[in-house]
């Protein structure tokens, strides 16, 4: 063999042994510690639903063997997905596990923490602190006493490693934490299954699965850094929820910030702001399309359509003006828009049905705080609806028969949500927990209240970005509580705005993803 062949021949081994294939979102997927039986990996961009495949005799003593979905991240990160096993369970061990995974490298022995779930329905964060170590019981385990979960969570901050596991509806659960060295820097992360068996494979599908970076402490911490500066710290997702099974599409994503959309064109289009301007995008994703304003920029979060759906609202900076937000109304197929209100701050959360009023939530007569108030389109009066002298109310939204205006207050120490009739009167809590509840969406068919929840260790008049948050869901005309339908990243621009589809069905919103470059 000449020289240049040989050569040529090691090109070729190396590409075979170096060569990945991406699936989805990750880089590469393989098999860790040689299998009897190979696994596999498939993603759905339809369903943006992956499909895991795995043999594998267990994840355990000082070697693995599984299947392994995975990319290489460094930082901080919020790994979350729904998991289930699927295909013919019959035989199957009772310890065949999913879950997610950070992992110092691929080899066999490798440093790592599981968040496990089994099919019998163990719930366990397990570690192995350094390569090659054998993985003790119950040391390097923390049990969770509730059987099963759908959702799991899996995060590292600094060096601590935490998971989270919920059943549908529920919120997430801490199953426990722990730290590791080995896993500080550089990791693979991903998702994996194992059989627990040398002559099985296992199958499971995985979904809603998302990669999160939240803001690194020094933003959060430093009193030097201006919440505006914050803005551009993380990339957006524009995603669409199905609300029967929770299932999520993300149909576009950015580096920059965008916020608050609202379906338009009869559930084809959804519109939303970004640097102060309005856009429009298809709901199977695109180009995204600015829409004509007129002479009014720095349009922020809250605009609202009218029920019959010809009127746009905004919230806005005025031009020639000082101050903050001024609300302004204008046909939704765009042009020159309409000032309404002449005092600032004011902020639009709701047109009534009829489009002839508007409810908004404003600071007047040198009050230090926000109330509600509704305001004619047509000469401009506002009627007071709320008169508080103490915290925060906001987010005022009339129901679709025009009976109720919900909204969101602060009346015993956390945000709660409320509703009233359109006049201020019978006001009644609807929320009782220890969530921070703010923005209350009613579905088009009046069946249903969408709102975000916010963690219990924020300020409750404040609303901030860049928080582990919650969209929940709570019937309307039939009995029930609230349930979680959805676990992202955001906060502020999430779910600001209404935003169901025409046939309540749907709900669009926006997360937080990855940093800018």
């Amino acid at each position: 063999m000449t020289r240049s062949l040989l050569f040529l021949c090691c090109l070729l081994v190396a590409g075979t042994v170096f060569a990945q294939h991406p699936v989805g979102l990750f880089d590469d997927h393989a098999d860790i510690g040689n299998p009897k039986m190979h696994g596999d990996a498939a993603y759905d961009p339809a369903t943006q639903a992956y499909t895991l495949k795995g043999g594998g005799s267990n994840i355990w003593f000082n070697r693995d063997e599984f299947h392994f979905v995975y990319k290489k991240i460094k930082g901080d990160f919020i790994l979350t997905a729904d998991f289930a096993f699927s295909g013919d369970s019959a035989g199957a061990v009772g310890h065949r596990k999913i879950g997610w995974m950070i992992r110092e490298s691929t080899d066999e022995g490798a440093a790592s923490a599981n968040a496990c779930n089994h099919i019998d329905g163990l719930v366990v964060l397990q570690w192995r602190p350094y390569h090659g170590m054998f993985m003790r019981d119950p040391e390097e385990e923390r049990f969770y006493p509730k059987k099963g979960g759908q959702t799991i969570q899996l995060q590292r901050i600094g060096k601590i490693i935490t998971m989270k596991i919920a059943h549908p509806g529920e919120p997430l659960q801490l199953v426990g934490s722990c730290t590791t060295d080995a896993l500080e820097k550089d990791v693979l992360v991903g998702l994996y299954i194992c059989s627990h068996d040398s002559n099985q494979v296992a199958t499971a599908k995985v979904w809603n699965v998302r990669i999160d970076k939240p803001v690194i402490h020094e933003y959060t911490s430093n009193p030097h850094v201006k919440p505006e500066a914050l803005h551009d710290v993380l990339g957006s997702r524009l995603e669409i929820l199905d609300i029967s099974d929770g299932a999520r599409k993300v149909i576009h994503e950015a580096p920059g910030r965008f916020e608050a959309p609202n379906y338009i064109a009869n559930g084809k289009k959804l519109l939303f702001n970004e640097g102060g301007v309005l856009y429009t995008i298809p709901i199977e994703g695109g180009t995204p399309e600015k829409l004509n304003t007129g002479n009014v920029a720095g349009i922020n979060n809250d605009h609202m359509i009218s029920f019959d759906g010809k009127m746009l609202g905004i919230s806005s900076n005025r031009v020639g003006a000082t101050g903050g937000s001024y609300v302004h109304v204008l046909p939704l197929t765009g042009g020159e828009p309409i000032l309404i209100t002449d005092a600032s701050p004011s902020y639009l959360h709701g047109w009534a049905p009829g489009a002839k009023e508007l409810a908004i939530v404003a600071k007047r007569n040198g009050s230090s705080v926000y109330n509600l108030y509704k305001v004619s389109v047509k000469d401009k009066n506002e009627t007071p609806l709320t008169n508080n002298t103490r915290t925060h109310v906001d987010g005022p939204e009339y129901s679709p028969d025009g009976k109720y205006i919900y909204y969101n207050a602060n009346v015993s120490g956390t945000m709660q949500i409320w509703r009233m009739r359109p006049d201020g009167s019978g006001k009644e809590q609807l929320t009782f927990d220890e969530y921070h509840n703010w923005f209350p969406h009613i579905s088009p068919d009046g069946k249903w209240m969408a709102y975000i929840s916010f963690p219990m260790d924020i300020d409750p008049d404040s609303h901030p970005s860049y928080k582990d948050v919650t969209l929940r869901l709570m019937p309307l005309t039939s009995p029930g509580a609230p349930r979680v339908i959805a676990y992202l990243y955001g906060g502020q621009g999430t779910l600001n705005a209404l935003s169901w589809s025409p046939d309540s069905k749907h709900l669009a919103f926006v997360s937080n993803s990855q940093p800018r470059p």
